[in-house]
């Protein structure tokens, strides 16, 4: 491989998670049968770089440092670790989930990304926000809050979070059902809810990211619509009441 394949900048990634998927998707690997001596290679190169550099290496670095080479270990093993049911157990199983889940919240943040940037051309090129009113096809205008004006919303407040992290990827997440029941619960007794109210409550961007898409699906199920009174002012998500 070439001498500069390994002077990747860590500056550049969010965490150790986010360098993986980058040697993953550049060398075209299976995350569902990773690799583990060739990234464990490219992974420790990388912090070696990064040291000679006199670059501060993060903790959480050092600690999937260490998790790559005691899988590597385990995978050498004469005897590989079997299940209660004497089926092997693939050392490299955690990892691969984690992988998969990050790779999951990291393509919905960059989508949050790409709507926020379409709706800011739109602005461009049209001279003024245009708010249309579109009750037949809720997924595309959000009565007066557009699904553009939402994703710049939550786009925001992700940005305001602290990034991803592999120990929260150990959390139980609560899946989009048991959010859109959270959502729906939040709302008051006049079945309104503030959008400043909603995001207080989560601490990660995992977290925030299934509440966009929790929200996205009510929205689609016609179970709420949004609302902005004026130009900046706080969102407010409203129950639709059939009847």
């Amino acid at each position: 491989m070439e001498a500069n394949a390994y002077h990747v900048h860590l500056e550049n990634f969010e965490g150790p998670l986010d360098l993986l998927l980058y040697f993953i998707r550049r060398d075209e690997m299976d995350i569902y049968d990773i690799p583990i001596a060739k990234i464990t290679e490219e992974y420790l190169k990388t912090l070696d770089h990064a040291r000679s550099s006199n670059i501060v290496i993060a903790g959480e670095f050092v600690v999937m440092a260490a998790t790559l080479m005691r899988i590597k270990a385990k995978m050498l093993l004469p005897r590989p670790e079997l299940d209660e049911e004497g089926e092997i157990i693939d050392p490299r199983i955690e990892l691969m989930l984690q992988l998969q889940e990050y790779t999951r919240f990291k393509d919905a943040a960059a989508n949050l990304d790409i709507l926020a940037n379409e709706e800011n051309e739109l602005f461009k090129r049209t001279g003024e926000e245009t708010i249309e009113e579109e009750e037949e096809n809720p997924g595309l205008y959000l009565k007066a809050v557009s699904l553009f004006d939402l994703a710049a919303h939550f786009k925001t407040a992700l940005e305001n979070r602290p990034v991803l992290k592999p120990i929260e990827l150990h959390r139980e997440i609560a899946s989009l059902d048991e959010q859109k029941n959270a959502i729906l619960a939040m709302l008051d007794g006049e079945g309104k809810l503030r959008f400043s109210r909603l995001i207080e409550k989560f601490e990660t961007k995992i977290e925030m990211i299934v509440a966009f898409l929790a929200l996205l699906d009510l929205i689609r199920m016609k179970s709420v619509v949004v609302y902005q009174n004026e130009l900046f002012d706080d969102l407010e998500i409203h129950k639709v009441v059939i009847g």
